[in-house]
């Protein structure tokens, strides 16, 4: 995978993250579509319990995507 897809990549999901946590995205997903952007059982979680799982997922998404810039060939 190329450098600049790499950082489209995580721009674009940075961008989902930012929208759940600061812009209302966690109150609209609240219930069943949560999954589809959590990928787990997570319908009955309420606003602030999202917020919370999608802060952890963001700063391990942002470890991933420093150690693949630093190394290329652990990209995914």
């Amino acid at each position: 995978m190329s450098t600049m897809l790499w950082c489209l990549l995580y721009l674009f999901t940075s961008l989902i993250y930012k929208w759940i946590l600061s812009w209302g995205g966690a109150k609209y997903i609240q219930g069943w579509k949560s999954s589809f952007f959590l990928n787990m059982e997570s319908g009955d979680w309420n606003e602030e319990q999202i917020k919370a799982m999608v802060l952890l997922i963001w700063i391990g998404s942002t470890i991933l995507f420093v150690v693949g810039l630093i190394y290329p060939e652990l990209r995914f």
